[in-house]
């Protein structure tokens, strides 16, 4: 019943009684039923490993605990271990009484001398009534404060409203205006893009007509020079046909024909000279215009070096900055900015600021986008490098600190004075919006509420985008609307880009807030050494037009000495030819044929005459068509003037217009922001007037509860309160110093009440273990006497047991080492040696071990015994006597009952009414399966 965790106590009609286990440990108990004792019931393996254990302490556990000798060491253990634990606790409670007996004496002494408080306590709640009261007086105080402000904001909240709409009025008016001169300038600009053509066709068709005027004129001054020689010529033949009719000497013709000669060999050199002049002044003309080109080129290049070395230098002095800012990042913002922002540390440690300004702005701030650099720099420009003040005094101290790093006329970083503020403005109401590009507040990262509020004042971060390509830049503002609150929008390149005007960059890569330094370093340091080999190519190139120029300024010097010499001897020979001609000769001429060319030179002049008619009409007439033209280009270009001079200053009022809807747009933000933050402080104030009028209510409900009626109140709240505390201190030193009579009272009687049932308990606990350490020595003798009785009884019925055979045995008992020591030997005593009974026959050693369980059954107490074939091994012989020695002791003890399992044949056995034999029937040789039942049905027969 034990193993299958159920029991059942059955009657003898097999009717379940119980299913208690205490009720079977009761009837267990109750006939001394001990299940787990070897000698009630001990199978031939249980007692096979007994005898042939080789442990003698061992065997003396299972003689102890045959004979339950064991369970009575173990009580009386359990019971000097109870002992120990009594007496410590007893060595407590006498270490306590000492400490309750000295607190009982001290609390008696503080009970005999404490005095009354009833007075001050008085006192104290009055004054607790009156504090209840004042305190609601304060609040209504403060009831009636709050309601004046709410008052005084409503009105203001109205002025604030008024000065709102009229800002308004103003915005639209600003925006009207604006509009209004940017379509007078979109007109103007139409008109002057709508004059262009005409005005450049009207320039072309003037220097044509200039041209073809110039070249008539050329025609008409020749003709003229032309008809003045010719008639010169005429004048002179007609004089010296005169002179030879009036000659008659005849003598001297070969004189005159050798003068002939001569001037026509004379004229002869005249005419190669004036073609070598000619040829001399081609050349000058071409030496000069060369030199004139390479001056102009000289220029140019000269020019292109000098903005090529101010380049350098300023990629030079970026690239010191730049790697400056490696070790030290505000260095990019100047070199005098860390040393700058020392001094303001040191000048707010000192107590110089209110506020310690912040700045450089620029090192405040952080790119989401690094490829949006270039556009958020040239959308901020000099605000990167500014700084930010809480007011102007805090500004003029940060000037006096410029002053020491800046010298005069050199720029200084620009100064914001605004009211710091812990949170960024509220824009989303008039921020621009496009689902693709971010405007230049959301493309930042900016941790100082500061920093930001000062970009959206200053710059209106919030309503610029930025759009990197180009062209889609100038899709999204210029070819459709513009996106809502979007004046503006800058491109990755720099460019800005409003919604009818288009700039470019000045820069071309980020100088303050580039992340890849060394990129850019890497970047610098090649255009500079580009810049510098092109400056080098530049040098060498001014250095060979110089040499050319020298060169060809050398040819013209020699050339202009040249054409001098050519000159003079032109200038000589028409002379020489003029003296020959005017040498008054006397000789015969040929009259006939100087009249012949003297009407031949007239026909000339009548041509020429009528020519240069011809040509001077052509040129008055072309002169007048110049005329005409050059007065319809200057009309219109007067007319592009004119609109120029309207545009220039339209477009100074459109910029200040912008700068005024600007400024109008501030003002009203201004005003809605300060009217946001008024209203949202009157509802402040008004949800703290409710809260109060709900306190109040809470308080006066309070002040009834402590002083139903209302007291007029004098004092204060807070000098009530320090009365009180001080009444409330003096009780408490006088609490401290003899304390509250029935607490006292009542911590007396509790420490004497602790003290007496202690010191009861104590008393009791020692005449307890006074007793019990008699009783257990008394026990103790006891249980060693019965131990050793005990022990002689098995041995004197062991050896009696085994002499029925003729067998001689010894046990050996140690109590002190708690071993047991068997040796048993067949035959005579006196001629065998004890052996151990290992080396024993088996039918010896199960003879032995009935002896022993005999021996055992005598000496222990139990209802029944129980042996599981115990004559395995024995012979017909030693089985007889086996059977007779324990049939014997079972007759004698007639009120136990033995049971005995064996194999063999009882058949030999006496009938008697005290022996009852039960015989198993042979098991079936070709049964398979046990025939058990299942517990169910067991139980449902037992039920029935």
């Amino acid at each position: 019943m034990d193993g299958s965790r159920s029991y059942k106590l059955k009657s003898e009609t097999g009717a379940v009684v119980s299913t208690r286990k205490e009720e079977l440990i009761g009837i267990l108990d109750h006939f001394n039923i001990q299940v787990d004792n070897p000698v009630s019931v001990l199978t031939q393996e249980m007692s096979k490993q007994f005898l042939q254990s080789k442990n003698e302490g061992d065997k003396y556990k299972f003689f102890m605990k045959a004979t339950q000798l064991e369970q009575m060491k173990e009580d009386y253990s359990y019971i000097m271990e109870t002992k120990e634990r009594t007496k410590e606790q007893i060595n407590q409670g006498e270490e306590r009484l000492t400490e309750l007996k000295r607190q009982c004496l001290e609390k008696e002494e503080r009970f005999q001398s404490i005095a009354g408080l009833s007075t001050m306590k008085t006192n104290l709640e009055y004054l607790k009534h009156e504090m209840a009261w004042a305190v609601v007086n304060e609040i209504e105080k403060q009831l009636n404060a709050i309601r004046d402000n709410i008052k005084i904001g409503e009105d203001r909240a109205a002025r604030l409203e008024r000065k709102t709409e009229e800002q308004q009025v103003r915005l639209n008016e600003a925006e009207k205006k604006y509009k209004d001169i940017q379509d007078k300038l979109e007109k103007i600009s139409q008109e002057t893009h709508a004059r262009a053509p005409e005005c450049m066709a009207l320039k072309a068709d003037v220097t044509s007509k200039k041209k073809a005027y110039n070249e008539a004129e050329v025609l008409f001054k020749r003709s003229l020079n032309e008809y003045k020689a010719l008639k010169k010529d005429d004048e002179q033949l007609c004089k010296r046909i005169e002179e030879l009719r009036k000659s008659a000497d005849q003598s001297l013709e070969p004189e005159r024909l050798e003068r002939q000669k001569k001037i026509c060999w004379l004229k002869e050199r005249v005419k190669a000279l004036y073609d070598q002049e000619s040829s001399v002044n081609q050349e000058i003309e071409q030496f000069q215009q060369a030199i004139e080109k390479d001056k102009e080129e000289h220029t140019r290049i000269k020019e292109e070096e000098l903005d090529m070395k101010h380049t350098l230098n300023y990629n030079q002095k970026q690239l010191k900055e730049l790697k400056d800012s490696k070790t030290d990042r505000l260095k990019r913002f100047g070199p005098h900015v860390p040393a700058l922002l020392e001094a303001i540390d040191d000048a707010y440690g000192q107590g110089h600021f209110t506020y310690k300004p912040i700045g450089p702005l620029g090192a405040c701030i952080h790119l989401r986008d690094p490829e949006l650099a270039l556009a958020i720099e040239s959308c901020l420009k000099g605000l990167l490098q500014a700084y930010c003040c809480h007011n102007h005094a805090d500004e003029r101290v940060l000037q006096a600190l410029m002053k020491k790093f800046y010298l005069p006329g050199t720029s200084r970083p620009q100064i914001i004075v605004s009211e710091f503020r812990n949170e960024v403005y509220d824009v989303r109401h008039r921020a621009a919006y496009h689902p693709e590009f971010p405007t230049v507040l959301t493309a930042l990262e900016i941790d100082n509420a500061v920093v930001a509020n000062s970009l959206i004042d200053m710059r209106g971060i919030e309503t610029v985008l930025l759009i990197k390509n180009n062209s889609v830049a100038r899709a999204v503002m210029q070819s459709q609307k513009p996106p809502r609150n979007c004046k503006e929008a800058f491109t990755a390149d720099g460019d800005q880009v409003f919604e009818r005007r288009y700039y470019s960059s000045e820069y071309t890569r980020p100088k303050f807030l580039s992340k890849d330094v060394d990129s850019e370093i890497s970047d610098l340091e090649n255009e500079v050494e580009n810049k510098k080999a092109q400056i080098l190519n530049l040098q060498h190139h001014l250095s060979a037009l110089e040499k050319d120029m020298k060169r060809n300024e050398e040819f013209l010097r020699r050339c202009e000495l040249h054409y001098k010499e050519l000159k003079m001897k032109i200038r000589k020979s028409i002379s020489e030819i003029r003296e020959l001609e005017n040498i008054e000769e006397h000789q015969s001429v040929d009259i006939a044929t100087l009249e012949d060319e003297a009407q031949e030179n007239k026909i000339k002049m009548k041509m020429v005459e009528k020519s240069m008619e011809q040509q001077k009409e052509n040129m008055e007439h072309l002169e007048s068509l110049k005329i005409e033209a050059e007065n319809k280009y200057d009309a219109i270009k007067q007319k592009i003037n004119q609109l120029s001079e309207l545009a220039d200053p339209l477009k100074d009022e459109l910029n200040l217009a912008d700068s005024e809807v600007d400024n109008q747009k501030r003002g009203k933000r201004h005003y809605e922001d300060k009217q946001k933050e008024h209203l949202d402080t009157l509802n402040k104030k008004k949800r703290e007037l409710d809260m109060k009028e709900k306190e109040l209510e809470e308080k006066m409900s309070q002040a009834r509860q402590i002083c139903p009626e209302r007291i007029e109140v004098k004092k204060s709240a807070s000098i009530l309160d320090k009365e009180i505390n001080r009444l409330r201190q003096k009780i408490q030193a006088e609490h401290a110093s003899h304390g509250d009579r029935e607490e006292i009272m009542r911590q007396y009687q509790e420490a004497r009440e602790t003290y007496l049932d202690l010191d009861n308990k104590v008393r009791t606990l020692k005449r307890f273990i006074k007793l019990l350490e008699e009783i257990m020595t008394h026990r103790f003798k006891t249980y060693q006497q019965f131990r050793r009785c005990l022990t002689l009884r098995c041995k004197l019925y062991f050896d009696n047991l085994l002499s029925q055979r003729a067998y001689c045995g010894k046990m050996n008992f140690d109590h002190k080492n708690e071993t047991l020591s068997i040796s048993v030997q067949p035959g005579e005593g006196n001629k065998a040696a004890f052996n151990d009974m290992r080396a024993l026959s088996g039918g010896e050693r199960s003879f032995s071990t009935v002896c022993f369980i005999l021996s055992l059954w005598s000496i222990a107490e139990s209802p029944f015994r129980c042996l599981d074939e115990f004559d395995v091994y024995m012979d017909m012989v030693n089985r007889r006597i086996a059977m007779d020695m324990i049939l014997k002791m079972a007759d004698s003890q007639r009120f136990r009952q033995f049971i005995l399992l064996t194999p063999q044949s009882m058949s030999s056995l006496p009938s008697s009414k005290l022996i009852r034999i039960l015989r198993m029937s042979d098991p079936e040789r070709g049964q398979t399966t046990l025939p058990f039942r299942p517990v169910s049905q067991e139980e449902e027969e037992d039920r029935s």
